[in-house]
């Protein structure tokens, strides 16, 4: 019997600029959809899973449309509710070499932002669920909205569903302050945790010593500090950073560390060739949920991770359409890249 993983979110309508123009260049944007939870719904249903993704759109044809891209990858989307004002955009630049990628957002008065906890049923939701994940990024958008997450969260503990929450800081979301508060209460209620060096930080307080990823450098013995104190406050079962080292916007090494409580392990790293960072954070997140809901040992849930997500970095658009094939054969060796007759 497939696994099902419900996730709880956002998703928005994404243009970006084509060919790496900047935004001042171009005259017309890519179209596509996205968003923290719905790519990893999206993902799960690519490798063979049940991905069901509650939210809230408005009852336009723009929201009709993010359904439908949902509905084409096989997500669940009978749980969206319909109305509110608007489905919150985000412009992207694709950076490239020394320049960054920018983002801009145009989600104030978003509905999921004003989406109220009457608007879903949760009993009827994790009916049958084996899984729960959301994002920082949600409780971010409004009070409403981290009401709305905590009560998900409670829901689903309340059935014994395992969760997850990939903590996402977003700065012109929130202020770090803000964000503390509210993400302290709301990983009370988490069994896995995911997030990297600066998230650990910025949300919950926690810092790794010397570590500095516009260096390309990295320090495990910090990280595995880090781990230690989270894992003494919140108790999760599992504790997970993807490990980018970011050597220009177009070339990065990747890789991640897991802990459980008494083992870390640190994953094979790639060399990553960038057509598209946006979502490689959801991919891993998605890969490790796999891993972890389908049985496998906590050190082949992370590779599969890391190795989803690396080749995420290679596939434009915020989804990862990498086949859990070719994810098996990254994981045993084969990147060579050669064409597959």
């Amino acid at each position: 019997m497939s696994k099902k993983v419900v996730t709880l979110g956002e998703i928005m309508l994404r243009l970006s600029t084509p060919d790496h123009k900047r935004f001042v260049q171009a005259d017309t944007f890519d179209i596509t959809y996205g968003g923290g939870e719905a790519n990893v719904a999206a993902a799960l249903c690519n490798y063979g899973l049940e991905g069901v993704f509650v939210s809230k759109v408005p009852d336009n044809p723009i929201g009709q449309s993010a359904i439908n891209h949902l509905r084409r990858y096989g997500v669940d989307t009978r749980f969206i509710a319909r109305g509110g004002e608007k489905l919150g955009i985000y412009f992207l630049e694709t950076g490239v070499s020394m320049r960054a990628s920018q983002v801009v957002y145009d989600r104030a008065g978003a509905s999921i932002a004003d989406a109220d906890i009457k608007d879903f049923d949760f009993d009827r939701i994790f009916e049958g669920a084996d899984w729960f994940h959301t994002t920082g990024i949600t409780p971010a958008l409004s009070d409403k909205a981290a009401a709305l997450t905590e009560a998900a969260l409670k829901a689903a503990r309340a059935k014994g569903i395992p969760t997850s929450i990939d903590l996402n800081y977003r700065k012109k979301l929130w202020t770090k302050e803000k964000a503390r508060e509210v993400m302290t209460h709301l990983c009370q209620f988490v069994d896995v945790c995911i997030g990297n060096e600066e998230d650990a930080e910025t949300t919950l307080g926690f810092k790794a010593q010397k570590t500095d990823v516009t260096k390309g450098e990295l320090n495990l013995e910090g990280y595995k500090d880090v781990f230690r104190q989270m894992k003494e406050k919140f108790h999760f079962k599992y504790i997970a950073s993807s490990l980018r080292e970011s050597y220009s916007a177009s070339d990065n090494g990747w890789s991640a560390l897991l802990y459980n409580g008494q083992d870390f392990y640190h994953t094979k790293k790639y060399q990553v060739r960038i057509i598209d960072r946006v979502g490689s954070g959801d991919s891993f997140a998605s890969g490790l949920i796999y891993g972890l809901v389908t049985g496998m040992p906590f050190e082949e849930a992370a590779e599969f991770g890391v190795a989803a997500s690396a080749l995420k970095h290679t596939i434009p658009g915020d989804l990862n359409h990498a086949s859990l094939s070719e994810v098996k054969t990254l994981i045993k060796g084969d990147g060579s890249g050669r064409v597959q007759r």
